[in-house]
């Protein structure tokens, strides 16, 4: 169930079914329009749960009508309930237990609701819309109201019209951050809807509200024992694990060489009664190349494996395919990667589960790293310390590069360091702004411990806007569905409460997850270094990319861009042509959106 549309315009169902077959890839097995009354409804379905044309939406029951993008992974247990009330049901689906949860509870049916989703539900006797979105924002939600006409989609590209104009301020937020970070769209007048929000719009007063309903909470640390902290994350992560192996077509797991992936398929090779099939992408290049270690894994839980590396003309042949699938700008260059991984999954599987949002809760990132060190170094004043950096040659001490020590060394406080990490070290603004920033800042106050604070702050800024719309456009652009137990909002809520020490030391990385682990795979297997789910992009950019770089990036398109520093990022194009520094990640920033325009044929 991966694709929804919904609108008040005035639409045929041909231009609807129009606007949906641009996304189709996200729903191949049905594409369906209806209307009701004042509103047209779109629904592009990947048949999960209840196969049966029954399910295919839009979905009716009495005065509602919905369309649904997601899973609800504890829909058997809410059925139950609703049973027990009195409701009967004509499928087995999760649709119709999120329907008739919604007609007998309303907007309280979203704190019953564990799963990632997006949904619209149309209450034809109140002339009403509601529509909300999971808790971590895993699933999209793109809308447009201007006080007369509303419009919803999983994707940008239906959206879009001959009058569509780029959003400068996105542009500008696209510089500092690689993404477009919610509420913003690229596009002027289109939003996303925030994460754990619902919203009401009622069509005859045209009043439309947007509510939370779940966020991030001040941090109460709980007083509980190494041991007992263990014994209740295991307990937990194999219940979401168990959640998310319910389908009614075949499924799998994601298998890299790190230790969330292979903790998660573990869980689920235990769990399960048959054999799990796993996945990974590996690289010619050895100091990228994780699968001899995922291989390692996979004998020993005895998983039917597959192992795909990945070449750099493969690389090439995706960029298009990167760009159509997005629909915004997106830097991130594990995109890549991740499109070739589930290219080659969903020849087997429908289905996969992921170690996305260890990292995040177990304070995995080498980011972490860099905080340890500003706390040692911030009790020193910063003018000092930028004295003395001057002098000593404090990347080479602590093995980090110029820039980004410089950055560690003159930052003023942890928050401002937290801004560095997910923003880059280097802003690529002509005129430096931050305004978008506020939305997120406010993540900063929940936690007295600073590497708590970085980890609400990457949360909310970095895991929805950047790792969940990875993962969820890589997936559906190759009609698959993943699934990341770690997403589990009550992992997320019960991690937050535990003391940092548990999670996060400079010797021992996610000990907690380690210590689950060894219970399956042996720690000599999995005590190996940690290479990442990334591709040699500067090398690309320095070898078979550069021709296209040059061409690409021309002066007159760079001086098209709107706040961008253009001597700036042409000082750092050519440095990292001679191989003096490493500035792929901003090279690849302003390729993509070159590319980006050309594709929408949209101009600053």
């Amino acid at each position: 169930m991966c694709g929804i549309y919904a609108t008040n315009k005035i639409i045929s169902k041909e231009d609807a079914l129009e606007k949906l077959e641009t996304i189709r890839f996200r729903g191949p097995d049905n594409l369906s329009v209806e209307k009701s009354k004042e509103v047209t409804f779109g629904h592009l379905r990947l048949s999960i749960i209840d196969t049966d044309e029954r399910s295919n939406q839009p979905f009716n029951y009495e005065n509602y009508t919905i369309v649904f993008n997601g899973e609800i992974y504890n829909f058997e247990d809410i059925r139950k309930e609703l049973l027990e009330l009195g409701y009967t049901f004509k499928t087995s689906s999760d649709t119709e237990v999120l329907i008739i949860g919604y007609a007998h509870w309303g907007h309280l049916v979203l704190q019953k609701l564990n799963g990632m989703f997006a949904f619209v539900v149309y209450d034809s006797n109140k002339n009403e819309l509601f529509g909300a979105r999971d808790r971590l924002g895993v699933k999209p939600f793109f809308y447009s109201w201007d006080g007369q006409f509303f419009e919803i989609c999983s994707q940008l590209r239906p959206m879009l019209t001959q009058d569509s104009k780029i959003s400068n301020s996105a542009v500008s937020a696209y510089l500092q951050a690689g993404y477009v970070p919610t509420p913003m769209s690229i596009i002027e007048g289109i939003k996303k809807l925030e994460a754990g929000s619902y919203f009401i719009l009622n069509l005859n007063s045209k009043k439309f509200e947007i509510e939370k309903y779940w966020d991030l909470t001040k941090v109460q640390e709980r007083n509980i024992s190494y041991d007992q902290a263990l014994n209740e994350l295991e307990t937990l992560l194999e219940d979401a694990v168990r959640i998310r192996l319910r389908s009614d077509v075949p499924i799998g797991t994601f298998l890299s060489g790190g230790i969330d992936s292979a903790l998660v398929t573990a869980l689920a090779s235990k769990i399960s009664d048959d054999p799990i099939s796993t996945f990974t992408i590996g690289f010619t290049d050895g100091k990228f190349d994780e699968s001899k270690v995922a291989e390692q894994y996979a004998a020993i839980l005895k998983t039917n494996h597959t192992t795909t590396i990945i070449s750099p003309d493969s690389v090439f042949d995706q960029i298009e395919k990167l760009i159509y699938v997005y629909d915004e700008p997106f830097n991130d260059s594990s995109a890549i990667p991740s499109l070739l991984l589930n290219k080659v999954t969903k020849q087997y599987v429908t289905v996969a589960l992921s170690g996305d949002g260890g990292d995040e809760s177990f304070l995995g990132y080498r980011h972490f790293d860099l905080v340890n060190r500003f706390q040692k170094i911030s009790v020193i004043p910063s003018f000092i310390r930028r004295i003395i950096a001057s002098i000593l040659p404090w990347h080479k001490i602590f093995k980090t590069r110029p820039e980004t020590m410089r950055f560690v060394i003159g930052a003023n406080t942890t928050n401002a360091l937290a801004e560095g990490i997910f923003l880059g070290y280097e802003s690529l603004q002509k005129k430096n702004d931050n305004s978008w920033l506020d939305h997120y800042r406010k993540y900063f106050l929940l936690a007295k411990n600073p590497f708590q604070r970085v980890a609400d702050f990457g949360i909310k800024l970095w895991l929805e806007n950047d790792s969940n719309v990875k993962v969820d456009r890589a997936s559906m652009a190759y009609s698959v569905e993943v699934r990341s137990p770690f997403l589990d909002y009550r992992v997320i809520e019960f991690a937050r409460k535990l003391p940092v020490s548990y999670r996060y030391s400079k010797q021992v990385k996610k000990k907690m997850l380690r210590d689950l682990l060894k219970k399956h795979i042996p720690e000599e297997v999995f005590n190996q270094p940690k290479k990442g789910f990334s591709m040699p992009i500067g090398k690309f950019l320095r070898g078979p990319f550069k021709d296209e770089i040059y061409s690409t990036l021309t002066d007159e398109y760079l001086n098209s861009v709107h706040n961008l520093n253009v001597s700036r990022f042409k000082w750092e194009l050519e440095q990292h042509m001679k191989g003096t520094y490493d500035f792929s990640y901003n090279i690849w920033k302003l390729y993509l959106l070159a590319r980006w325009q050309k594709q929408f044929n949209l101009n600053f």
